[in-house]
């Protein structure tokens, strides 16, 4: 299962993410956790120390082995450098899939031990200096959409992709890439606000959303959440000493999580079992040859030089086959 966390800077999505990563890892659920906001604080969230050498190495600066890799024996794609965010795959591509060791995982995931189970992190990579002034952050972010387009995973395998912030998101088609979509909203205007508009932009997409409210402190704030948001309203967080902690730097073992949290977190984890029922290969290929195809159009067929639509397969549909039946010899 594919699971993005969005919502506004502060809302605490990250904080939540991580929190998810967590149950899912004490549950024993094989999980990679991505982080592909442009403040990179997933891994500290985690445990992780803070100096540079504790993080995962950046995606963005490993683009050319994910492409290499990638492409397989595709005869359709002519070199990696033709090869954009958006590249679907196709006959002879090769595909990744939660658990299984390939080049991508060997060098962009970093094993992250919890105190009740580990996670596989990875992470877009912050600005370097030479981004600074020139660079758009979605350029990083692209490692990401291209090895999800190219990811296979089952009912109990899980992707959780702390998503940058805001509606920035629909500055590429990777809010299509998710099974469902958290919303972390506070229960205030401008918190809600940023899931009218994520609600309105998602529409045409059969994008799966979900509202959990954050920050929650009284009947008072429910009622504005349900008045604001309705029925996607899913659960509720409320203040937490153990999260407090964690943002210290000293987090309890996470069994001493508040009930009321745990709780929470387990209908996050039902939810989103749940949405696999609704799972549709065809429409999630669909819709990555339709963002394809306008991205070739709009600035890919100028910046390679090469006519991106024959990238497409039409014969191709991604699905839950496994990998070995697909990889080029």
């Amino acid at each position: 299962m594919k699971i993005a966390f969005v919502g506004k800077g502060g809302s605490g999505k990250t904080t939540l993410s991580s929190l998810f990563v967590r149950h899912l890892a004490a549950a024993r659920v094989p999980v990679v956790a991505i982080d592909a906001d442009i403040n990179q604080h997933l891994g500290a969230a985690l445990g992780l120390a803070d100096h540079a050498d504790a993080a995962p190495p950046a995606m963005g600066a490993q683009l050319p082995l994910i492409k290499d890799y990638l492409r397989g024996t595709n005869p359709r794609i002519t070199s990696t450098d033709s090869m954009i965010k958006t590249t679907p795959p196709g006959e002879g591509s090769r595909l990744l899939r939660v658990g299984d060791g390939n080049p991508i995982f060997d060098a962009c995931a970093r094993l992250v031990r919890l105190d009740d189970g580990e996670v596989q992190l990875m992470a877009t990579g912050p600005f370097t200096e030479s981004d600074l002034g020139v660079a758009c952050y979605h350029s990083k972010v692209g490692a990401v959409e291209l090895c999800l387009n190219h990811l296979i995973d089952g009912r109990h395998e899980f992707i959780v992709v702390d998503m940058t912030a805001g509606s920035d998101s629909f500055a590429s088609g990777m809010f299509t890439r998710f099974d469902l979509t958290f919303l972390v909203a506070e229960p205030t205007r401008k918190g809600t606000a940023v899931y009218r508009q994520y609600k309105e932009y998602a529409r045409d997409f059969g994008v799966a959303l979900r509202v959990v409210g954050n920050k929650v402190q009284g009947p008072d704030d429910l009622a504005f959440l349900r008045d604001e948001v309705g029925d996607d309203l899913l659960v509720t967080v409320s203040h937490s000493d153990w999260v407090r902690s964690m943002e210290k730097g000293r987090p309890p073992q996470f069994e001493l999580l508040e009930e009321t949290n745990r709780q929470a977190l387990r209908t996050l984890h039902e939810a989103a079992d749940a949405a696999y029922e609704t799972r549709d290969w065809e429409r999630y290929t669909r819709q990555m040859v339709h963002f394809h195809l306008k991205n070739a159009e709009s600035w890919g067929n100028a910046r390679t030089g090469a006519d991106l639509a024959a990238q497409v397969d039409p014969a191709f549909i991604l699905d839950e086959r496994p990998v070995a039946t697909r990889q080029p010899a």
